[in-house]
């Protein structure tokens, strides 16, 4: 499992001209990509490691200011680009397992205490965001 998280100021994920997921106020923008042998294991460390990462000002975690989370699925997170100009998407999970999982760590976040936010899987997304720092982390498992 791969997460980009970025310090926002606000955020919103928009599809077919309608927003499904924003606030506006310092959080924290997600985007999760599942590769094929993620698990409950992968779902439970990213789900706190997003919620208890002192990434806000003042070397706050999202979990110790009650900031808000959006989390958009991205399978191009494991888009591999290293041979030829065309990348291959190989070591992304198939919907029917990523889906799952990306869905679980949303709900693994709230039962943290996380509101969370969220683009629709599979949809084509506008996401909208102002990165606060700049500050974006990578984390993996």
């Amino acid at each position: 499992m791969r997460a980009v998280v970025q310090r926002v100021l606000a955020a919103s994920v928009t599809v077919d001209g309608k927003i499904v997921g924003a606030f506006e106020e310092p959080g924290l923008l997600v985007y999760l990509g599942v590769t094929h042998d993620d698990g409950a294991a992968e779902i439970a460390w990213m789900a706190r490691k997003i919620w208890e990462t002192r990434l806000l000002r003042e070397e706050q975690s999202a979990s110790d200011v009650g900031a808000p989370v959006l989390v958009v699925s991205q399978f191009t997170l494991y888009g591999d680009a290293r041979k030829g100009r065309r990348p291959t998407w190989q070591a992304a999970a198939p919907g029917p397992v990523s889906e799952p999982a990306y869905d679980a760590v949303c709900s693994a976040l709230v039962e943290l205490g996380a509101r969370v936010e969220r683009g629709v899987f599979g949809a084509d997304m506008q996401v909208a965001s102002v990165n606060d720092g700049p500050i974006t982390l990578i984390l993996e498992r």
